[in-house]
């Protein structure tokens, strides 16, 4: 299966750049007569699933110039760290690794290091990178991503650290490679950037203002994806519910849900995030009645407190919250919904944490992404007062996980007998008789099949609900 996938070029940026692939790609093909081995290259991903996009984007146009991915840094000629800045073990575990990296530079001369994604949008960022880590080569940011082969071009020309970090988001730029990492899925975005400033939030500093894509654009890149053999895509944005508020006509996410639902060869659509505050009846309305939509719906709570989340500047209450709640249970009841939750948020009081714990229970989460709170530079929560103790918000937080983890644990039992379409994504692991695929509710599965099945729907029955995972049987087997 080819992975790559080129848009059509409609942009001189992409054709500047293009103009610096091929001339790397000559002096690499150049190398490779000479000792018949590529150059190599290393991306170490933090963070989302933007990241790992923009990691995707990255990954084509270093092969487009002639460069063969490695496993590991210690082999390879260009590292690129692409790096997260919203929670500060991130930020910490790329500092640690540079540290790392700085003994391989010393004996490895040709060895090019660089830096990008969101941290290097925060200007304290960068100074640190220059006084501290002046063995990186390069540093670029969220916003200039695709100036990549140029940025390195004038790295290996001028032979000193090169920084080029763009303060705010241009426009859309469509025709760039990528190069997908899951096989029958994809990512696609469909907008950039984040217009809700909630005050522990960085993306906004980072990612910039909300921008959405053209639906003809994202038709065609989906088109160009089912030819590629893909057959579940998950369109990306920080709000999707947001999508299309930029543009003159009237044209919303949901219309766009249906438009990708329309193209042959696409099985199932997911999408995130959804923020709560413009989740809409249509869009209810379209998981229910699309086939081709899963019924999983992504919904950060991030407290059930309405004292915290108006500190947060979420823009909706507990209770509007539950109101979305009913509303996707009552029109969908197979529905999964999972949440983000935030504890030890400046300010927070025993009685917020346990707000959060009754909302957990009510809403009855299938998962979780959980989080302590994580001071973050130049977020307005930075600057508040009533900073919560590290002592105090980890017990509290070990708190909210035991009971979170007995919900999920509880409604995951009840499993047992029941019959999910599951997409076979691949065998669970080698030298196993298991495959393992996601139910249209992402539920993960594994169960007995051969090799020819990956890339089908089948039909499972639950035989053994565990904790967090379930194993199954076949129950039919599709003509192949």
């Amino acid at each position: 299966m080819q992975n790559q996938i080129r848009l059509n070029i409609n942009n001189d940026e992409v054709l500047e750049n293009q103009y610096y692939i091929n001339e790397i790609r000559r002096t690499n093909d150049d190398f490779f007569l000479s000792f018949n081995e590529k150059k190599k290259f290393h991306i170490i991903t933090y963070g989302c699933q933007m990241n790992e996009h923009d990691s995707e984007k990255l990954t084509a146009m270093l092969k487009n110039m002639g460069y063969e991915e490695t496993d590991s840094y210690e082999t390879a000629d260009i590292i690129i760290f692409n790096t997260c800045a919203v929670r500060e073990n991130a930020e910490l575990r790329v500092y640690g690794n540079l540290g790392h990296i700085k003994h391989i530079k010393k004996t490895k001369k040709d060895l090019i290091l660089a830096v990008s994604g969101c941290m290097m949008q925060q200007p304290h960022i960068v100074e640190e990178i220059k006084k501290k880590y002046k063995y990186v080569d390069l540093v670029f940011g969220t916003h200039n991503v695709h100036n990549f082969p140029k940025l390195l071009s004038s790295v290996y020309e001028e032979k000193k650290q090169i920084i080029e970090v763009w303060n705010s988001e241009g426009r859309i730029l469509e025709g760039m490679p990528y190069e997908r990492k899951l096989g029958l899925k994809a990512y696609v975005n469909i907008m950039y950037g984040c217009n809700n400033f909630c005050t522990y939030c960085i993306v906004p500093y980072t990612r910039g203002r909300e921008r959405s894509r053209e639906k003809e654009n994202i038709i065609d890149e989906v088109n160009k994806l089912v030819q590629d053999g893909v057959k579940e895509i998950t369109l990306l944005g920080q709000n999707v519910n947001s999508y299309g508020t930029t543009f003159e006509e009237l044209y919303d996410f949901a219309d766009l849900l249906e438009d990708v639902s329309k193209i042959d060869g696409i099985e199932r659509i997911r999408f995130m995030t959804s923020h709560p505050k413009d989740l809409s009846d249509k869009l209810i309305y379209i998981i229910k009645d699309n086939p081709k939509v899963c019924e999983y719906v992504h919904l950060p709570i991030q407290s059930g407190s309405n004292a915290i989340l108006k500190s947060m500047n979420r823009k909706y209450t507990r209770e509007d919250y539950l109101e979305i709640v009913r509303k996707l249970k009552e029109n969908i009841p197979n529905v999964s919904l999972s949440t983000d939750i935030i504890i030890g948020f400046p300010g927070e009081t025993e009685e917020d944490v346990d707000a959060t714990i009754e909302l957990i229970e009510e809403v009855g989460y299938d998962s979780a992404f959980t989080f302590i709170y994580s001071k973050r530079e130049g977020t307005p929560a930075a600057r508040f007062e009533q900073h919560i103790p590290n002592d105090v918000q980890h017990k509290r937080f070990e708190k909210m996980l035991s009971v979170l983890n007995k919900t999920v644990i509880a409604r995951n039992k009840t499993r047992m007998g029941e019959v999910y379409e599951v997409l076979v994504e691949d065998r669970a692991k080698k030298d196993t008789d298991f495959l393992i695929g996601r139910s249209r509710e992402n539920y993960l599965i594994t169960f007995k099949g051969s090799n020819d099945l990956i890339g089908k729907l089948v039909d499972v029955k639950i035989t053994n609900p565990k904790n967090f995972s379930m194993e199954g049987e076949i129950i039919n087997t599709p003509v192949l």
